[in-house]
């Protein structure tokens, strides 16, 4: 995933309920230009940029999309990637999530990303280092509840052999989830609602628990 600063505009979007550091990171995110292969999101009062998964992440979050995408086709929905989900300039950019096909029609005002309010599942694939698994395991748990999308997706190799677990019923207050449902790699999990309701990560996505 890169991130596409030099197509970014100078403007913002205005929330009387935002801080002036989430303005300053905002100016600061949309007026930077990275270099191919490395991305930048706003999670938490920081800019966190990152470099393109290893092959086995970008395998297993190609896997989830094209299962994804054979699930949700024939409806109104879609599996995404290498798209901004923005949030009271927050932005964030999943390894995958589900939307809308037509993204146009839910872009936040500046046409930056998707709002997330029109994302109803986001999935990310934990990669290796403190860092990467802090920022999916605690960090991008938290923001993602705090912008109430529904259901969080966690696919981890490095979680005792590998564990997915699944978050829904967000609570924007407390920053965390209601139902928290993790089992390891080669048991079915399945997703408890939205338009990808039903859909079931097991062994073919995640591959075998590691020894």
């Amino acid at each position: 995933m890169t991130a596409l600063a030099q197509e970014r505009p100078e403007s913002m979007p205005e929330d009387a309920d935002v801080s002036e550091l989430d303005k300053t990171l905002w100016q600061a995110w949309t007026a930077m230009e990275l270099p191919e292969g490395y991305h930048a999101e706003i999670i938490e009062g920081a800019i966190d940029v990152s470099p393109t998964g290893r092959v086995t992440h970008a395998q297993a979050a190609n896997r989830v999309r094209r299962a994804l995408d054979r699930f949700l086709s024939g409806g109104d929905y879609a599996a995404h990637q290498d798209t901004n989900v923005t949030h009271r300039l927050k932005a964030w950019i999943p390894d995958v999530f589900v939307g809308p096909e037509d993204l146009e029609l839910y872009a936040d005002e500046d046409g930056l990303g998707v709002a997330a309010k029109a994302v109803s599942l986001v999935v990310e694939v934990v990669s290796p280092g403190k860092h990467n698994q802090d920022r999916d395991r605690v960090r991008k748990r938290r923001e993602y509840a705090r912008a109430e999308i529904p259901v969080y997706v966690l696919i981890d190799d490095y979680d005792d052999g590998g564990t997915v677990t699944v978050l829904s019923d967000p609570r924007s207050g407390r920053a965390d989830w209601a139902v928290v449902h993790r089992a390891p790699y080669g048991t079915e999990v399945t997703v408890p609602e939205g338009p990808a309701r039903g859909f079931v990560i097991g062994e073919e996505i995640t591959g075998p628990r590691r020894a």
